[in-house]
């Protein structure tokens, strides 16, 4: 931090104090609140950001969200409840109004949704041999007792398996059987 500039003054160690809570607003001149609370928190993961704004745009509520903060106000609030509301921040609460949670929680379901469909196209797109080696991969079997099971070498099931993870969007072994378990249960 800079000091200031004084005439004549003498200044002791200053140090600007770290906030626990910042409140932003999400429109403000040079720099909207969306962009500064995830330049903060890109910096500062820890600290707590409470929008408040007059925007209820869902669109605004859910770049909000993405970009960090940990709640979302409204300036109709009463005194009370917007004191409650960052009481409750500080407990490590999501803080929302009422009327926006619902929508935002109709849109994870349609984001839920989507990655269901998303997972059931990409299983489409497996091979039968692919979908043979996730069978036995998904049963606990290595790559080599998977290879002797289709009588093919341990490279082959190697190959098999990389194609699987990048058809699925995985990253490793327990991802698939994971993923293999959850399509099971559908």
């Amino acid at each position: 931090w800079p000091r200031p500039a004084t005439a004549g003054r003498h200044w002791r160690s200053w140090e600007p104090s770290r906030p626990d809570l910042v409140i932003m607003d999400i429109r403000m001149p040079e720099m909207g609140g969306l962009e500064a609370t995830r330049l903060i928190k890109a910096g500062h993961p820890d600290l707590m950001i409470v929008m408040l704004t007059v925007s209820d745009e869902e669109q605004d509520l859910f770049e909000a969200v993405k970009s960090g903060a940990q709640g979302y106000l409204l300036k109709d609030l009463e005194a009370p409840q917007f004191f409650e509301a960052l009481d409750a921040t500080q407990r490590g609460e999501a803080v929302l109004p009422s009327r926006l949670a619902g929508r935002l929680l109709d849109e994870f379901r349609v984001q839920a949704r989507k990655v269901g469909e998303e997972e059931e196209e990409a299983a489409g797109r497996l091979s039968d041999r692919e979908e043979e080696v996730l069978d036995l991969v998904a049963q606990g079997l290595t790559n080599r007792e998977t290879a002797e099971r289709l009588f093919i070498s341990e490279n082959t099931v190697k190959y098999h398996m990389k194609n699987i993870l990048d058809k699925l969007h995985l990253q490793n072994r327990a991802q698939v059987i994971a993923w293999a378990a959850r399509r099971r249960k559908a």
